[in-house]
């Protein structure tokens, strides 16, 4: 127990959330308890991650949940463990929970120049039909930005996912390819725009103005007779930017989707309910979030990606490969982190605020300003 590497998970504390402030202590070691010295209370160490109020064997959940995200069947794991399928479902619905908060801590709340990204849909089969979730994966460092998850393939499901992608995108020259689908111009066309500053004085909404230096380009496929056309598109940009961009994020090549359309394969392969053919299908739209966003956080920061290996040169002949993950290419993080770092993971709260008032600060206040604010 390290109390250095902890902070206090009360909301109503004014050290909430900080780390290495001196205000937590070992309260029991047997219990495995800390206790915060400046609100007076005790909490786990399991607090914020997976394992909290958990019975069973942390190992056992550990091994359930990689299995799971590596496309095992649930039934698979009922007879191979022993376990209720509630049991199992529940520690799944805990993951995903668990990972979804990790993503928008990690991935969400960075600025990143994107340079490229690529963009796609995967129709997804159901109990209750077809639902379709869309995907967003940064070309150069092949990190996943997110999904969206929606019974119906239109505007709104798109600009859910654009909407994500602006959000971490610093304003630099940025290529968007997709597929022909008509939502995507309409969706990142209004995402990638900025309100213009207004005069002092002035009434009425502001202007909106489009980022310069964004490039949208287009892979339409349409079978006709057997055969297989596939037409690029440039919608948006000019063409010697385009190329620039595709130079600068794949190294060769043209116009493309292969990016996404391989990471989609990735997807159907490590969630049970995406294969094209299969028994176990999904019942609940939450079900599938749940998956995308467990697969999404081991792809992401736990498994080593073959093409953004380096060399690192060893003594003067030889040579030997040092492995990255897509959180490592994108500097989210400086190693590779294992399942059990993931799910121990805990996201800390926002920062204490004193609360408005008129007038003057109370001595006490002041104090709490000075020392937690500061």
């Amino acid at each position: 127990m390290n109390p250095q590497d902890i902070f206090c998970p009360n909301i109503d504390c004014p050290a909430r959330g900080q780390i290495g402030k001196g205000n937590i202590g070992i309260h029991s070691q047997k219990e495995k308890r800390y206790l915060c010295h400046e609100c007076g209370q005790t909490f786990t160490t399991t607090k914020g991650t997976i394992f909290y109020r958990l019975r069973s064997d942390p190992q056992i959940l550990m091994q359930v949940i990689v299995l799971l995200a590596n496309g095992c069947p649930i039934q698979a794991i009922v007879h191979a463990f022993g376990l209720d399928e509630r049991t199992v479902k529940d520690w799944w619905q805990r993951a995903g929970k668990h990972c979804q908060k990790v993503h928008e801590q990690k991935v969400e709340r960075a600025q990143l120049d994107l340079q490229q990204v690529q963009a796609d849909e995967i129709k997804v089969k159901t109990f209750l039909g077809t639902v379709w979730m869309a995907l967003a994966i940064m070309v150069s460092t092949r990190l996943w930005l997110g999904g969206a998850v929606s019974p119906h393939r239109d505007l709104e499901l798109i600009q859910v996912l654009a909407h994500k992608i602006r959000n971490l995108a610093l304003c630099r020259p940025l290529l968007l390819a997709v597929d022909g689908l008509v939502s995507y111009v309409t969706a990142f066309r209004q995402a990638f725009r900025t309100a213009q500053p207004r005069r002092k004085g002035e009434r009425g909404r502001p202007q909106l103005i489009s980022w310069p230096n964004i490039a949208m380009v287009q892979m339409v496929k349409q079978r006709l007779d057997g055969q297989l056309n596939i037409s690029r598109r440039i919608v948006q940009g000019s063409e010697t930017m385009v190329k620039l961009l595709i130079q600068k994020t794949q190294g060769t090549g043209s116009i493309n989707t292969a990016f996404i359309e391989r990471f989609n394969a990735t997807f159907r392969q490590r969630l049970n309910c995406l294969a094209r053919r299969t028994r176990t299908l999904a019942r609940k739209v939450q079900t599938l979030e749940t998956g995308m966003y467990v697969v999404g956080c081991l792809y992401n920061f736990c498994h080593p990606h073959h093409s953004l290996r380096l060399m690192l040169s060893v003594g003067r002949f030889g040579h030997r490969w040092v492995q990255r993950t897509p959180a490592i290419a994108a500097g989210l993080t400086d190693h590779i982190w294992t399942p059990a770092e993931l799910f121990d993971f805990r996201i800390p709260p926002t920062r204490w605020q004193p609360p408005s008032q008129r007038g003057r600060r109370s001595l006490a206040t002041q104090i709490l300003v000075q020392k937690w604010c500061s």
